[in-house]
Formats: structure tokens, sequence, C-alpha cells
């Protein structure tokens, strides 16, 4: 048991110390250097948000397994990050795909500290300068278009249904990391009888994708991390092509 969660934790390349939770709200700072002392992009990136001194560490791994997961199914694009706070997902985007020209973090509270973390990126990626910007603003209030990316990490409720909404009607590809399923706002369809309510809904978000046209992955980030881990990823399928729906969590 502990070797197979050991070989997991080496996988997504940080230590797998007891002591040193991933879904801890600590605060990664200087203390924490030590443990991103190697020279891969995560470790780079875990020294830059360490030397910002602002970011919850849960944030920091979340954003690393998101992104990477949808970068190996979509690249390129504009990538639009719908709730996206300090803005981390969309700077680790960019990281992933440098394909992409540029971000947008739509929020309509940006915290104070997300230019500590931006300012801290862009020391150790210059490149990423100039290439995100924030709007304090509602989503709908944004301009989307098919070549975008829309992600959206822990959007709460219904919020993740809006960002889905607003993928289809923009043709875009679209990442979701969905909470707080509320049985108000969201759909659970007719699923509630064999399954929990956030599984109902999410099992729904995925089939009305596929049901739009959209190719659909559905997979997992590591529940160590958060335990609402489901991650949804939709692309706008190609006209010739055939419905494909996979799963798993890699």
């Amino acid at each position: 048991m502990y070797l197979a969660g050991h070989a997991r934790h080496a996988r997504l390349g940080y230590d797998s110390g007891v002591t040193f939770s991933h879904g801890a709200k600590d605060r990664l700072t200087h203390h924490d250097l030590g443990r991103f002392a190697g020279e891969t992009l995560f470790d780079r990136l875990g020294r830059a948000v360490c030397a910002a001194g602002v970011l919850p560490r849960k944030e920091l791994y979340e954003a690393w397994e998101v992104a990477r997961r949808v970068r190996r199914r979509v690249r390129g694009g504009r990538v639009v990050d719908v709730a996206g706070g300090h803005g981390l997902l969309a700077h680790v985007m960019l990281l992933l795909d440098d394909t992409s020209p540029e971000a947008l973090v739509i929020d309509p509270v940006r915290p104070p500290s997300a230019d500590a973390l931006h300012a801290a990126i862009i020391d150790a990626w210059p490149r990423l300068s100039q290439r995100i910007r924030w709007f304090e603003t509602p989503l709908d209030a944004v301009t989307l278009d098919a070549a975008d990316v829309i992600v959206s990490s822990h959007a709460c409720g219904a919020l993740t249904d809006r960002v889905l909404d607003a993928a289809l009607a923009a043709g875009a590809a679209v990442a979701v990391l969905p909470c707080c399923h509320d049985d108000q706002t969201c759909d659970a369809g007719p699923l509630g009888g064999w399954m929990d309510l956030a599984l109902a809904v999410d099992s729904l978000r995925a089939v009305r994708l596929a049901d739009r046209g959209y190719d659909v992955w559905t997979q997992e980030i590591p529940p160590e991390i958060t335990p609402k881990h489901r991650l949804l990823v939709g692309r706008p399928r190609p006209q010739s092509a055939g419905v494909t729906a996979e799963s798993g969590a890699e």
C-alpha cells in the first residue's frame, strides 16, 4: 500500500512526505524552498510560488494537475481562466504550451496578492510578461472565441454550468473541476436515485458536452489534493469525426 502511494507521488514529481499535505491551505514560503530543489518545470514553479509567499500550497498542486491533464488534450488557443483568483492556472497553462498567445483571468474580485505571485512567475519566466491579463468582471462580459481554451478550477455550483454554456456558445474547448454541487441550482436529472448528487450532476454535464458534438474526457486529479477531484475536459469534435468518450485518471 505504501509502495503504491509512494510510486504515485513520484509520478507527480513532488515530495511524498506524510507531514506535507498537498491539500493544505497553508501558504508556501521560503521555508518550503527545499521541497522544490530539482530542475523540473514543477520544481521551478514551486520555487517561484515560494518566493511570492502568498499562495496556499493546495492551489499549486491543484493548478499543476489540472493544467497538465488539459494540455494533453488541448493545445494552443487563448486561455480563459474563469473564477481564476490568483491566476495560477492561467500561468501554468502558458508554461506548458507556449503556443498560446495569452491568457485572460476572469474574476470579479482580484486578490491583492495576485500581483506578488504574477511578479514572481514573470521573474522566473520573462517570456510571460504582457501575456496575462486580468478582467474584474463577470464571465458574460467577456467576448469568447472558438479558438479559446476555457478553464475553471472550482467554479462553485452553477457557475460551472455557466462556464460550460459559454464554451458551447463559442464552440470553444473547455475544462472544469467542479465543486459545491447544489440541488437547488445544479441539474442532476433522473440520476439521483442511483448516485450521489455531485456525481449525477457531473455525469449530466459530460453527456451534455458529448451531445453537443464534443469529444469528452472524464478524469481525476489526485484526491489527496482535494476531495472535489473530478476533471471534465471537452473539445469540439471535428465535423468528420465520430463520437468519442474516454475516461480514467491519468
